[in-house]
This record gives structure tokens, C-alpha cells and sequence, in this order.
């Protein structure tokens, strides 16, 4: 029994900014499209994909996955992608779909940001003219609202939290009405300590407090990156730039995601050889292109590629899964000599796990029986015995040895 945990990343924004052809283009599913504003009613979910350099080069032995897919020396690792519904001021107070879309992001580990670039859409999320829109307004509007949500699940838990305030600490009492918001205790720890509220009883805060409190719990507990779209339109570019300076401390992707469904869709009819992770493009049948078609492609590696070096939305999703959440990659094997597992599959399963997980985390992930008969692990490269508190390296080879059963 595999067990691993899916990470969850959200796609939040306003309407008509992109997010549904972001989806589209990771996950290779149909969420509707059009310019209407709330075309998205309810959040689709997806699978899609973050990527790394697998281990089967360096270890000089082809692989076949089960829980993941290795193409071309890359390991395709899956992560579940949430196209939430657009947002609009007045959300958190249940404007539009605010509400829905507010829990569903609370409950994703990090969020994608997407702004509409160009300018084109007016600050009810109605497509405009180019350049008439303001992304950074609707960025500071989207941000304020998420905060507010905090503020308001906090309020609307304010009792709870005093009375479990008598027998906790303040971590634990302000953390377990929040846990199904995927907020840890670190991440209160973290945001009281940012707050300078460490220490001061939860029940004196002032409403100033609990706003400046709710501001860096939403920073710490969803790391979030800004997905500056429709790159290939007039006046993003001088835009992406503004965004940049507005807001240093985020990491700001350029990116079309059109683009990278146009391709691809284009992969998926034959027409070109295309991989996400890769900065161009080949066409393989020159003759059974339109016309139409072949001035996309035209355009797509004039505007997208050649001024960007990629469409922006496998680099934002792995962004998301290995800077924002600090992810490491780890196969576990049962056989360190063959690196496979019981059935003779080389390099079976990629497991994504948070920098700082050890061993036993490992072994919780795979089957929970292996964690509680845990003994050791060894280390496939070495061959060394690993204690169970050994934090993990990015790209480690591990097999658990346990009690309840002998090999993973």
C-alpha cells in the first residue's frame, strides 16, 4: 500500500486571467473556457506534473515506474493542480464564489497567482482593452481578500481558541481549528514570531493583531509565486517588469499558457515533438500543418520561446513543488543492489518529501506498518545504515528495514 501524500497546488486569481488554460495545459484535461466572468463554477482538479532529473542516468540503469514516469532522463513526479474559481472584491465576505473558492484554497499547500499581464481584463474580471487593466491592483485586491478569509475563520473560532487557551499553549489552542486548512503548528509558530505577537495573549490582540497575525500566517503557510500570463500580448512585458518591482520578495514567472496548450495539443496530434521541460520545439510533419496552424507555431516561437526560453508553466510548477515548498525527490527500493523493489521494477516510485523529513517520514509515507516496526535504512550509493531520524538528501536511494516487514 502506497501512502504518500499528493501535494496540492492551487491556481487562484481573478476570472479571466488564465488559470483554466493554465490547468488545461498541466493537466491535459477540457475545464471550460470562454471570456465570461465566473466561467469556472466549482474548482477543477487535476493531475499534473512536477520535474526532475531522475536518477537512472547516474546510476546506469533503465527504470520502469509505477507511482510516477522517467522520460528522457526525467522524472515525472505527480501533484494534484486545483483550478479554483475567480476571485473579486468582496470574496471573503461571499461575493461572486468567493466562499467556495476561499476553503478550497485554504486546503492547497501552495498557490500559483495568476495575473493577467497584458492588462485586459477591468477590475470586476471583464475582458478590456490591453493595457487598461492594472495586474498589480489585481494582485494587492486577490491578496487582501485571502487574508481577510483568515481573519474571519480566526474570528469565527475565537471562542474555541480561548477556552482551549486554559490547558494549551498558543500554538496548539490558534492551530487546531485551522488544521483543515492545512496549517501546521510551525506555520502559527512562524507567524506569531513574524507578527511580533510570540508570547502576547491571543485574547487582548486588537483587531490591528489579528490582521497583521492573519497576514503572516497567509504568507507562511501558502507560499505563493506570481504567474505573470499572456506574455505574448501588447504591454506585458513593461507590466511583468512593474510586477517585479512591486513586489521583490515573490518570485514572478513570466508565462502563455495558451501557448503551452497550443503545443501541447500539438504534441498530441503528431505534429511536433514537444516536452514541457523543454525550451523549443520540432515539427515532424511539415505537410499536414495548415496554414493556420504553422503561423502559430510561428508565432509561438517568435513571442513565447525565443523572448522567454520556455512558456512559463512547467518552470511555475516547479517553482511551486521545489522552491516554495522546498521538496526533495527520494526513491525507495527494496533491493539496493538491483534498485528494485519486490516485483524487480527498477527505480519504482519518486516520493516527494519537505527538505528536513527523515527516514521515519519516509517509511510513514510508504505504509504506516513499515513505520512502526522501523529499524533502519540503507543507503543504495553507500550501502551505509541510516538511523531513523537521518534527514533525507534530494536524489537519496534509500531501502527501509523494519520489523513488520523486512524490506520496502
Amino acid at each position: 500500500m502506497i501512502g504518500e501524500m499528493t501535494v496540492r497546488i492551487g491556481l487562484i486569481g481573478k476570472t479571466n486571467t488564465g488559470k483554466t488554460t493554465f490547468w488545461n495545459s498541466a493537466t491535459l484535461q477540457q475545464g471550460e473556457i470562454s471570456n465570461y466572468p465566473f466561467t469556472t463554477k466549482t474548482p477543477n482538479i487535476g493531475t499534473a506534473f512536477s520535474v526532475a532529473p531522475c536518477v537512472c542516468r547516474e546510476m546506469n540503469v533503465k527504470d520502469n515506474p509505477i507511482n510516477s514516469k522517467c522520460i528522457d532522463g526525467f522524472r515525472y513526479i505527480p501533484i494534484e493542480l486545483v483550478d479554483l474559481p475567480g476571485l473579486i472584491v468582496g470574496a471573503s465576505e461571499g461575493k461572486g464564489l468567493g466562499n467556495q473558492f476561499l476553503s478550497v484554497a485554504s486546503q492547497s499547500d501552495a498557490l500559483i497567482h495568476v495575473v493577467d499581464a497584458s492588462g485586459s481584463i477591468d477590475e470586476d474580471g471583464r475582458i478590456a482593452d490591453p493595457g487598461t487593466g492594472d495586474p498589480i491592483k489585481d494582485f494587492e485586491e486577490i491578496e487582501g481578500e485571502l487574508v481577510a478569509w483568515y481573519v474571519k475563520i480566526i474570528e469565527n473560532n475565537r471562542d474555541k481558541i480561548v477556552k482551549a487557551l486554559k490547558g494549551n499553549n498558543a500554538v496548539d489552542a490558534i492551530s487546531a481549528p485551522l488544521k483543515g486548512m492545512r496549517i501546521k503548528e510551525s506555520d502559527v509558530q512562524r507567524a506569531l514570531e513574524a507578527s511580533n505577537l510570540d508570547g502576547q495573549s491571543f485574547d487582548s490582540w486588537p483587531s490591528s493583531d489579528l490582521w497583521r497575525f492573519a497576514g503572516s500566517l497567509r504568507e507562511v503557510s501558502k507560499p505563493t509565486l506570481i504567474l505573470a500570463n499572456k506574455m505574448d500580448l501588447p504591454g506585458a512585458t513593461k507590466n511583468y517588469k512593474r510586477i517585479r518591482d512591486a513586489h521583490p520578495d515573490l518570485i514572478v514567472v513570466p508565462a502563455s499558457a495558451e501557448a503551452e496548450l497550443a503545443l501541447r495539443k500539438a504534441e498530441q496530434s503528431g505534429l511536433i515533438a514537444y516536452n514541457p521541460t523543454d525550451e523549443t520545439f520540432h515539427i515532424l510533419n511539415e505537410k499536414a500543418l495548415s496554414q493556420a496552424q504553422r503561423d502559430a507555431l510561428q508565432l509561438i516561437q517568435r513571442m513565447v520561446l525565443r523572448e522567454f526560453m520556455r512558456t512559463g508553466v512547467q518552470f511555475a510548477l516547479n517553482v511551486a513543488v521545489f522552491k516554495l515548498l522546498r521538496m526533495n525527490v527520494v526513491y525507495p527500493v527494496s533491493d539496493i543492489e538491483k534498485l528494485s523493489d519486490k516485483h524487480n521494477h527498477i527505480l519504482p516510485d519518486a516520493f516527494l518529501l519537505p527538505t528536513g523529513a527523515t527516514v521515519k517520514d519516509l517509511a510513514e509515507q510508504i505504509h504506516t506498518d513499515l513505520a512502526k516496526g522501523l529499524l533502519y535504512a540503507t543507503d543504495a550509493r553507500t550501502k551505509l545504515r541510516l538511523p531513523a531520524n537521518y534527514v533525507i538528501k534530494d536524489r537519496d536511494i534509500l531501502s527501509i528495514v523494519s520489523a513488520r516487514r523486512k524490506q520496502s
